[in-house]
């Protein structure tokens, strides 16, 4: 299997759920993964708002990306599917600009 394959990815991640038993020991709790991805979101917005570098930025992003694979073996759901499924309804939208920055989005209006 190809290392850098969203399977690859995957595995990798749920190995480390079993290493460390995140099933059995509320790990994969959805309450705590929330908190976990507002936290990484935080180091996020900190790496962008305090110039912290493309390097930090790139981790704290790494991160992110590792807990949404996590919660999507944690909660039985398909996340490449999932992409796909969202890709497919944002392609039919049109964008707008709102406030000088392109919005992409339903506009109920």
């Amino acid at each position: 299997m190809n290392r850098d394959s969203y399977d690859s990815m995957l595995a990798a991640v749920r190995a480390f759920h079993e290493k460390h038993d995140f099933k059995g020991r509320g790990g994969e709790e959805m309450t705590y993964r929330l908190a976990l991805m507002a936290e990484e979101l935080g180091e996020i917005a900190e790496c962008v708002t305090k110039g912290k570098g493309t390097e930090n930025l790139a981790e704290e992003v790494a991160d992110l990306y590792i807990l949404l694979l996590g919660t999507a073996i944690a909660a039985g759901f398909d996340l490449k599917q999932a992409f796909w499924d969202k890709m497919a309804k944002l392609e039919s939208r049109t964008g707008r600009m709102v406030n000088g920055r392109i919005r992409v989005s339903e506009f109920r209006e």
